[in-house]
This record gives C-alpha cells, structure tokens and sequence, in this order.
C-alpha cells in the first residue's frame, strides 16, 4: 500500500467515525425534558515516507481520534441550558473565582475599618 492510499484510509476512517452521532450524541428523553450529550472531538493524523537511490524505501501514515464529553444540552419548559460535565480547573477556575474574592476582600476592608 502506497502513502496516497493510506492516507486516503485513514482520510476515510476519519469521516466515518467523526459524525453528529459521535460528536453530539443521541437524545435522552426524561419526562418533559430532554438532553443531549454534547462531546469534544481532536483529531490528528501524520504521514511520512523516503526513498533510497539503491534498494528499498518506505512511508508510513497514522491517525488518532480523541474523543471527551464536556456537557449535556438540556431542554424542556421553553429553554435550552448548557450543563457543563466537570468543573473548571486551572486558570479558569481562579478567574471565576475572582468576582467572589474580591468581594470578601472588601468585606474584610470594611470590617477592619470599623475596628
């Protein structure tokens, strides 16, 4: 198999795993509600090959799919909410945290001053 061929494998495996049912996920139904799994989909893929002037030479592809549920999609009553499936971490997480720290700060400022 020639690197165009495998690449045009990998090209198509591709295509074939990465659709809306592997990315979005398929409707679960509670009640009145109803939610959708919503997951992040990276894909990669490399090749590479050479040949000698004597005998021989060779070429080689490859590819990955990494798939990671980030949420769920949740509608009923009339809206559509967002519910995210872990907490933020790192510096997402400190600049959420920032609103809530400044306003201890202050609290504190003003406790001190009465003091």
């Amino acid at each position: 198999m020639n690197l165009e061929e495998m690449l045009g494998k990998v090209t198509d495996f591709i295509a074939k795993e990465a659709n809306t049912k592997s990315v979005i996920g398929e409707a679960i139904k509670m009640g009145e509600y109803s939610c959708v799994p919503v997951i992040k989909v990276g894909i990669g893929f490399g090749s590479g090959g050479g040949e000698k002037d004597t005998v021989g030479g060779g070429g080689g592809a490859g590819g990955a799919i990494g798939m990671q549920p980030i949420g769920f999609l949740v509608s009923g009553n009339g809206e559509i909410k967002f519910i995210p499936a872990s907490t933020s971490t790192g510096l997402e997480a400190a600049i959420n945290k920032l609103p809530d720290l400044i306003g201890k700060y202050m609290d504190l400022r003003k406790q001190n001053k009465k003091d």
